[in-house]
Order: C-alpha cells, then sequence, then structure tokens
C-alpha cells in the first residue's frame, strides 16, 4: 500500500510531482521516489509490505518500463510462475515487479486477470504513452486533472487541491450528492475539473494529446452472469481461499474484530492460518454506549477471540471530537458523513503504534450477502403495502408521535420505525434510495438555495439510472449491485483507505475480492434473506468455523455514539455552524431549514444526529476548499 502521483505534459511537472507525493507521505512513510523521462514524472511513497529491500522499491523502472503502483496483487505468485514458464527473469520477490512484468506481456489485456487492490500509472518509454488503471472494484482510489493534453494525478484529492487549489472549483452537485448520501458518488468529484478513474477502467495518454479509455471489468455483467449460473460451489472455500491470499505479507497483519458475523469469520479463518494473530475491537464510554442503547459487541468479540487463540486489543471511542472532526475532515478527501472512519482511523493508529501494518476487515459482506437492515426492510416493505390502510394509519400516527429520545436515553426501535415507515409505500427504487439516504427529495430541495433545484433532480435521476442499470429480475440481487456500485466504493471503501492510510496502515478487505464478488452474484436473492434472517448464506458458511452464538447474534454496529456526541460535545459548535457557518453566508444552505434540524434533534422527536453530523463534516470541507482557493 502507498501513495502515488505524477505528472505528464504539465508545466513544471518534476517539481509538481514532488510537492503532490510529499503530501502524500502518510500513505508511505518507509521510502519515497521519483522518475523523470521528458514530459513525464512520476512519484511514489512507500508503504512496505511485501518484499522490503530496494528491489521493491518504486517507481520501478525496468527494460523501457516505468510504473508507479498503489495496491497488493494477491494472486502475484501464479502469476510470476506463469510469468518465469515465458521467460521473464525477475529480480526480487515483489508484487510491483511482478506487474510490471504482466503489463508487458499483456498491457490492458491482461487487467482482468490481477487479482487485488490496486491504482497504478505506467510509463512506456518507446512509445511515450502514460496509463493510468484502477482495480475492478474501486478499492484504491486514483484522481486526476487534466489541462490540454496533460494530466496531474494523485492517490488523494487533497494532494491535488492543494497544490491546484487556486484553479478548482467546487461542484455543487457533487456536495448536494453528499447531502443525500452523506458521501461524493464514486462517479462524482467535489472540484468540478477533477474527476475519480472508475472502478475497472483505465485511461491511456498520448504524446499528441489524444486520450483512449477502456473498461476491463463490469460489476454489472458479473451479477448478470451470476443470476444464470447453475452450478453448486463451496462458499466457505471462495471465503478461505480469499482470506488466505490477503495474509500474504512480510510484515504482521492483524484483524479488525467487532464480534459481529463478518470480523469474526475472517478472524477465525486467519487465525488458523496464522495462530495467535492479533485483533483490535472497539468499546465505547458506559454513558454514551447507555445513552445509544448500544449493543454489547465487546463480549462477542472476546469470545471470538477466545476461542481462537486471539491476542485481542481494546481501543476505547471517547475522543476529542471538537479536535478530531477537521482532522478526519482533512485526511477523507471529500465530505464524508459517516463517523465510522473515526473509529477506523483509531483502532489503525493503535495498532500501527504496536508495530501493525496490515489489517484485514470484513467490509464487503452486508453489500454482497445482503446484511443490512435496510434489505430486509425494503423486502418486508413490499409486504406492508398489502396491508389495508385502516390497519397502516393509526400504526403511522402512533410510531410518528413516539420520541426517539429523552434527555437520558435514545430509543432505537423507534428511530428504526420512523425510518421504515418514511419508505414502507414508495416504489421500489425510490424506497431503496429513502431506505439508506439522508433526505426524501422535497427535504433536501427545502435545505439548499433554491437556485440548486436542477442539482437535486440530477442527483435523484443518477441513483435511479444506477439502480436500474442491470437485467436482474431477483428483487435482493437488485439491492446488492447497487450497493456494490453506489454504497461500497462511494462510502465504505473511501473512507477505509482514507482512514487507514492516514495512520500509515494498510486494510484488506478479504470479501471485496472478484472471487467472493463472483460467488456472491451466483447465490439468488431467497437464499439471502430468508424469512427474517438476512445474509443467510453466509451464515451457513461460517457455521463451518463458527459457533452459532455468533453466527446468529444480533447485527452489531461499527458506528459512534452520534446522538450522545450532539448533545454533549458537539453542541456548541452545531450552534455555530447553523448561525454562522460558511454554507449558511454562501447561501449553499438555507439557516431556517438547518435551525429546523437542529430543534428536532433536541427535541427529541426526530433523530437528526446523522444529518448533524455529516453538515459539520461539509461545513469543515468546504472550508478547507474556500482557503485552498484564496491567494
Amino acid at each position: 500500500m502507498c501513495g502515488i502521483a505524477g505528472a505528464y505534459f504539465w508545466p513544471d511537472g518534476g517539481p509538481l510531482t514532488d510537492r503532490l507525493t510529499k503530501t502524500l507521505a502518510h500513505r508511505g512513510p518507509d521510502g519515497s521516489g521519483r522518475y523523470d523521462h521528458g514530459e513525464v514524472h512520476l512519484g511514489h511513497r512507500r508503504l512496505s509490505i511485501v518484499d522490503l529491500t530496494e528491489t521493491g522499491a518504486q517507481p520501478m523502472v525496468k527494460d523501457g518500463l516505468a510504473l508507479t503502483y498503489n495496491g497488493e496483487l494477491y494472486n502475484a505468485p501464479e502469476l510470476r510462475k506463469e510469468l518465469e514458464a515465458a521467460g521473464v527473469r525477475f529480480r526480487g520477490t515483489s508484487d510491483t515487479e511482478v506487474l510490471l512484468e504482466a503489463w508487458r506481456k499483456w498491457g490492458t489485456e491482461g487487467l482482468h486477470r490481477l487479482r487485488g487492490m490496486f491504482a497504478f500509472g505506467v510509463f512506456d518509454e518507446r512509445s511515450g504513452e502514460l496509463v493510468l488503471v484502477r482495480d475492478q472494484l474501486g478499492i484504491k482510489p486514483l484522481f486526476l486533472v487534466r489541462r490540454g493534453k496533460g494530466v496531474a494525478f494523485a492517490s488523494e484529492l487533497k494532494a491535488l487541491a492543494a497544490e491546484l487549489g487556486g484553479s478548482l472549483t467546487v461542484d455543487d452537485t457533487a456536495l448536494v450528492a453528499s447531502l443525500l448520501y452523506y458521501w461524493v458518488p464514486d462517479g462524482r468529484c467535489a472540484f468540478r475539473e477533477a474527476e475519480k478513474l472508475p472502478p475497472g477502467s483505465w485511461a491511456r495518454f498520448r504524446p499528441n494529446g489524444d486520450v483512449e479509455r477502456g473498461t476491463f471489468w463490469s460489476l454489472r455483467q458479473v451479477a448478470e452472469e451470476g443470476a444464470a449460473y447453475e452450478g453448486e460451489f463451496d462458499l466457505n472455500a471462495v471465503i478461505e481461499d480469499s482470506t488466505r491470499k490477503h495474509l500474504i505479507a512480510d510484515v504482521p497483519v492483524a484483524t479488525f474484530l467487532s464480534g459481529g458475523l463478518d470480523s469474526s469469520y475472517l478472524t477465525a479463518l486467519a487465525a488458523r492460518e496464522r495462530p495467535g494473530i492479533s485483533a483490535y475491537t472497539i468499546g465505547f464510554r458506559a454513558e454514551d454506549a447507555k445513552f445509544e442503547a448500544m449493543p454489547d459487541d465487546l463480549m462477542y468479540a472476546k469470545k471470538v477471540a477466545a476461542k481462537f487463540g486471539v491476542d485481542l486489543h481494546e481501543i476505547e471511542i471517547a475522543p476529542q471530537v471538537l479536535d478530531l472532526l477537521p482532522r478526519m475532515t482533512y485526511h477523507l478527501d471529500e465530505p464524508i458523513g459517516d463517523p465510522a472512519a473515526i473509529n477506523s482511523y483509531l483502532i489503525c493508529t493503535a495498532a500501527r503504534e504496536a508495530g501493525v501494518k496490515v489489517m484485514l476487515s470484513g467490509m464487503g459482506a452486508d453489500e454482497l450477502f445482503a446484511g443490512y437492515r435496510k434489505h430486509l426492510a425494503n423486502k418486508i416493505a413490499v409486504r406492508y403495502q398489502r396491508v389495508p390502510g385502516l390497519v397502516r394509519r393509526p400504526v403511522e400516527s402512533l410510531v410518528d408521535r413516539l420520541p426517539v429520545a429523552t434527555s437520558k436515553r435514545g430509543f432505537r426501535s423507534v428511530r428504526f420505525a420512523k425510518r421504515f415507515l418514511s419508505f414502507a409505500e414508495l416504489p421500489e427504487e425510490t424506497a431503496f434510495r429513502r431506505s439508506y439516504t439522508m433526505y426524501d427529495q422535497a427535504e433536501l430541495a427545502g435545505l439548499l438555495n433554491p437556485d440548486l433545484a436542477g442539482a437535486v433532480d440530477d442527483v435523484i435521476t443518477e441513483h435511479a439510472d444506477t439502480y436500474h442499470d442491470n437485467t436482474l429480475s431477483d428483487f435482493v440481487n437488485r439491492m446488492c449491485l447497487a450497493d456494490s456500485r453506489l454504497f461500497l466504493p462511494g462510502l465504505n471503501l473511501a473512507y477505509t483507505d482514507r482512514s487507514s492510510m492516514a495512520a500509515s496502515t494498510e486494510v484488506r478487505t478479504p470479501f471485496v475480492d472478484i472471487e467472493v464478488v463472483k460467488a456472491a452474484f451466483r447465490i439468488p436473492g431467497d437464499k439471502k434473506i430468508v424469512k427474517r434472517q438476512g445474509k443467510m448464506a453466509l451464515k451457513e458458511a461460517a457455521l463451518s468455523i463458527l459457533p452459532a452464538e455468533i453466527v446468529h447474534r444480533p447485527k452489531g454496529l461499527f458506528s459512534a455514539p452520534l446522538r450522545a456526541w450532539m448533545s454533549r460535545d458537539l453542541a456548541p459548535l452545531v450552534r455555530e455552524v447553523t448561525n454562522e457557518g460558511e454554507l449558511v453566508k454562501a447561501g449553499f444552505l438555507r439557516r431556517e431549514a438547518l435551525q429546523r434540524l437542529v430543534d428536532e434533534d433536541a427535541s427529541g422527536q426526530q433523530d437528526r444526529s446523522k444529518h448533524l453530523w455529516h453538515i459539520l463534516t461539509l461545513e469543515y470541507w468546504y472550508r478547507g476548499a474556500v482557503s485552498a482557493r484564496t491567494p
């Protein structure tokens, strides 16, 4: 895992590359490198994971090819054997050299053969062409800015914004999208002039200014091929193989262990491969956990650790939120309103201080195997619509009057009920969107400057277009596909990459693996959600190694005590942002609408804690963007 940057036919490209690379130092504190050849300049920051010697240093230059690469190639041993059989001679043992030689042999035609997480730039000295590539599932980020026939690129947007900020303009529609989702979708970027290379794609830049783009992997195609699959397979064997490959490293590896199904499953498999492996879990201040009515995840994490001989470390989430909020906003690159990023950052920081460079995470299992409450809730909503209105209306009236919190504690069941009723009678795509986004269309428009009504329409339409862009007949797998295209790369993989890299730690996600994804979409929806149980196919696979007590426990949380923070630590900041925030001053947000959210949350009638947390992250991000444009 590393940080990459570069410039191609860009004025002052060499010094720019140095400055971009310096901003990415946290992604690779073990070394840095620079390559120059005419109008191309490649930079690299190294976090040494595989082949710790100089033979793995980057940018790697060999026989006319230069490579700067961020990621891990989990099938590097198999590819190395194939390439050696074809006569390739290797200088070292790094997966970087395997990638370089695979590119030399197959070029873009061989990209679908790569199994891992990666973003890289490769320059051919003979043709003068630069090619940028991003992995199939969007695990690793790659941002770029084009001007004329030139391009500048980096692993993080903050590097480009710091150097080019005076010439970058905020994309209002991207910020509108972030308010809807509480993150910026992977297909958009917070600055108009910047872009994210799409997952599973490449872009070739030629000296004459021509640009060619291509796609080497399609999640939609994989899902549709999976729907037609009629054979049998062992899901546990697929996940076990992925976990084994994700453990390849020349440095210590540990796991996230929340005590939930996904992290417990991976930790058990990892412990079988590496006895005595370390794991890290989170706990909350007692008063925060009580206020939020949080489940005791720590109890289950301890049981898993004891059963499998895991060295468990507990990290208490009691941060100085006022200090951590602006720091996290900076590291997350774009406005991301999920406080789970704080948990990830604090766990990775503790692991790094203990000498651990690599962590395994259960990220992705919920999206692929229908494990979120929204998946079950949307299925229940279909049945709810068949209940006579005379029965539904009194229930809805009662739930509407119930408070979500008192001054001493919150009521999770009431919050869930209110959330369910907000979408239960809507059409499929609209209901799915409302089940996990922050506002309905009218609420979002009412929060914003009236001039942004068109942007609201665009964002809503983009969601509908993505959701319907498939031929699947399976309702559950349609939701899983939408999540894997929107929620997973836009939020979960994005914050995991940025928060872990801020702590100079690599997080690997064995569920977000091309072979696991193929297997997941071969499973019909009625095997994923059975009666009122989600993720059943994964649970059945996990029973091969985990006790039923862990497999069938209530779903845990990898979140934060937001309501407690809002009512205590962050209350003064909420008032400041509502009355004097830059977003209000700029006319982006309407002060009276924002105040209404604050009042609803304070009264306990509605849970607006997540809305307000994201507005704080958006405010801090916007302040940084405005200051970057100031000479």
